[in-house]
């Protein structure tokens, strides 16, 4: 599972839907609906928020509106909660180690994406986030 801090624009067409499925699955564990996945790392953040739902809806908001821009249709009925977070800090350290891995996944899996993004040297956070100084997060595996 990877609940990227990264704008959703930066992804190939098989990371935003991976994303989206992903998120949706975030989202069923969060509520308590899944056994699997409770102690998934990338979950805490989003559990340490005060409203966790309404921080999974609104990163769902945000994933499928890039969706929309690129023409695919992702249901927005499977979005649990429609209630906004507002904007949740996240460290410009975990900003640039997410881009540091994206770029290395899509020079394996999409190379020419992985071409096009070169030149970003400060990517875009997802809309949910407001980047701050810090580190990378400790829940994050190396």
């Amino acid at each position: 599972m990877r609940l990227w801090t990264l704008h959703p624009k930066y992804l190939d067409p098989k990371g935003l839907v991976a994303l989206w499925r992903e998120a949706l699955l975030a989202q069923k564990v969060l509520a308590g609906g899944t056994t699997g996945y409770r102690n998934h790392p990338q979950l805490e953040r989003f559990r340490g928020h005060p409203d966790p739902p309404a921080m999974i809806a609104s990163y769902l908001r945000g994933v499928r509106a890039e969706a929309l821009v690129r023409g695919y249709r992702f249901d927005a009925s499977k979005i649990m909660n429609q209630r906004s977070c507002g904007a949740v800090d996240e460290t410009e350290g975990q900003l640039l180690f997410e881009w540091q891995h994206l770029l290395a996944k899509l020079a394996v899996r999409s190379p020419e994406r992985h071409r096009e993004l070169i030149p970003v040297r400060v990517p875009d956070p997802h809309p949910l986030f407001t980047i701050i100084p810090g580190p990378k997060r400790a829940w994050e595996k190396a």
